[in-house]
């Protein structure tokens, strides 16, 4: 009986999917992010058909880079962060390494929102995967209840827009985790007056 399993890659194909993916990390890094596709092809020792043939479009090329990213750069922080026996400190790990991340690739991230790689299913994999965090820190007393996933959905996009406003190799960034850590702690939190308001999509999603 016929199924619909795609049939597993050669190992050569995988071997050229990875070369392809690393080499458009370091060509966007050095190039920005109009970075042209037939250099990462070259760095990565393909021919442009090898690529699109793996990758149709920069789209998809840019969602296969956003995974390699989070793979390797947010989600052994989030694992570190979740094993940490102090919620606030493993928090603010997690916060920081997501912010370094996005500062090292963030000509990546740039490319990705102008093609409208950057969707919310996208984000809600990071931020789902911080909801344990923020709950554990809720419990134990150093995160402030009243924090909900859409304060911290839009407090991340906060963080992140700080990076557009530096160089992005200062380590500046720091600085404003821990302001907003500071926000988030009980002891001294006001009544928030309202509730946070839904979300709105934005029109290339």
């Amino acid at each position: 009986m016929p199924t619909d399993s795609p049939k597993p890659l050669r190992a050569d194909a995988v071997r050229n999917i990875e070369k392809i993916v690393r080499a458009a990390r370091d060509v966007y890094a050095e190039l920005g992010p109009d970075a042209p596709l037939d250099e990462i092809a070259r760095r990565a020792g393909v021919g442009i058909a090898t690529l699109f043939r793996r990758f149709p479009d920069k789209a998809a090329l840019l969602r296969a880079v956003l995974d390699q990213q989070f793979a390797q750069d947010v989600g052994p922080a989030i694992e570190r962060g979740l094993a940490d026996e102090d919620p606030r400190r493993g928090l603010t790990s997690v916060l920081e390494a997501a912010l370094t991340s996005a500062a090292d690739e963030h000509h990546v991230l740039t490319a990705a929102r102008n093609a409208g790689v950057l969707s919310e299913e996208t984000r809600a994999r990071f931020f789902d995967a911080l909801d344990p965090l923020v709950t554990r820190g809720q419990r134990a007393g150093v995160i402030r209840e009243d924090l909900v996933p859409d304060d911290v959905k839009r407090i991340m996009s906060m963080l992140v827009s700080v990076l557009w406003t530096m160089d992005p190799a200062e380590e500046g960034r720091s600085r404003y985790v821990t302001l907003l850590m500071d926000g988030l702690n009980p002891a001294a939190a006001s009544p928030l007056p309202y509730p946070a308001p839904p979300l709105l999509r934005r029109p290339q999603e």
